[in-house]
């Protein structure tokens, strides 16, 4: 976060500087450093219009009522929440899903009921890939995992894979963005006696205007964040008008995390990505790293989509390992189990070809 305030401070010993009355010129209590006024004024006046920056950009708001729209009697009619009596996750299906396993836990026991609360979003991007499709990148996830135990992939219940049409806000924004860098040149001097190192320390300031679309955060908190934004990007452009058709044999989850809710997380990514850009601008140096920024928002578009994830919940040893794939490219991340005893002999094993190899070498030299 933008630091929204100023410290005055010595630029010299970094004690705290204050302005004594009748005095015409501000003293470090600390260090005994005399500055003009006016060369205070000078020497903070970056800070100070950074930091009014940083205070216009927290008070620049994200437009999140536009987002989403209402549910026809129709579709609502269609639609039905079920609530897992095992972990409390709240689904929502069509019409013809009566029963179905928990994607979240594996539970097979769902209560069915009469679907509302919840906004018709403005588009979805339509499975691509098949559960076949999910089941070989499975199968290709676990490829070259020694330490994989072998009952986990033998017993491993490859069929219970679910797709799920997952929600996202997605935020479109203009922006203007300022940073300040500190740079740095590195000269090492080697001379007969002794090496010296000469830093040379630059202060950087970069400004600029730049569009981001589409950037998403998911609206469920049951849906662990890491893994959703590893399984990243989804290609928007095969963004189409929402329709409840394209929820017939599928999943879908309720938001419990509104728009206003992610504006945080859409900030975040927001701030992160545009310094990042403007400090790839600092070239030519051997260190770079932010002093101070601000991003302001100049729009803030927010729309409701829902995407396609495959889901898979399994158990080792009573222990859940969850496993995810962008039903729509095919990318996959998830957590795998390790062998213990595996893990001790491959280290054994490792030892011993070092031991083999030191004794080996010493040899050649004696």
């Amino acid at each position: 976060m933008a630091d929204t305030s100023v410290s005055y401070k010595c630029p010299h010993c970094d004690a705290p500087l204050s302005f004594q009355p009748g005095n015409d010129k501000v003293t470090c209590e600390y260090c005994g450093t005399e500055l003009e006024i006016s060369a205070v004024e000078d020497l903070f006046q970056k800070k100070q219009e950074m930091a009014a920056k940083a205070q216009e950009a927290q008070e620049a708001k994200w437009d999140t009522e536009a987002a989403g729209g209402e549910w026809s009697e129709d579709e609502m009619a269609a639609m039905r929440t079920f609530t897992c009596s095992s972990c409390g996750a709240e689904i929502v299906a069509d019409e013809n899903t009566m029963a179905t396993e928990c994607c979240y836990c594996g539970n097979p026991t769902m209560l069915p009921n009469r679907f509302s609360g919840m906004l018709k979003p403005d588009f979805v991007i339509p499975f691509k890939k098949t559960k076949q499709d999910a089941v070989a990148a499975l199968k290709e996830f676990y490829k070259g995992k020694r330490l994989l135990p072998n009952a986990f992939t033998a017993n491993n219940r490859v069929e219970d894979i679910q797709p799920m049409y997952v929600p996202f806000w997605l935020f479109d924004s203009s922006v203007e963005a300022h940073a300040e860098f500190r740079a740095e040149s590195v000269n090492v001097i080697n001379t007969s006696d002794e090496t010296i190192t000469e830093t040379s320390v630059y202060s950087c300031t970069r400004s600029g205007t730049m569009s981001f679309e589409k950037i998403p955060v998911d609206g469920s908190s049951k849906m662990d964040n890491d893994y959703m934004e590893s399984i990243e990007p989804f290609d928007y452009s095969e963004l189409v008008p929402f329709s409840a058709a394209y929820f017939t044999g599928y999943l879908a989850d309720k938001y419990d995390e509104d728009a206003e809710m992610s504006v945080p997380r859409a900030d975040k990514r927001v701030e992160a990505s545009a310094i990042e850009v403007l400090q790839d601008t600092v070239e030519g140096y051997d260190n770079c790293s932010t002093e101070s920024s601000a991003v302001i928002k100049e729009g803030g578009n927010v729309s409701y989509a829902m995407v396609p994830v495959w889901i898979l919940t399994t158990r080792y040893n009573g222990q859940p390992y969850t496993f995810m794939m962008n039903g729509q490219t095919g990318k996959f991340v998830g957590s795998l189990p390790y062998d213990k005893q595996k893990a001790m002999m491959y280290f054994a094993g490792s030892a011993a070809i070092v031991m083999f190899i030191t004794y080996f070498i010493a040899k050649l030299f004696v």
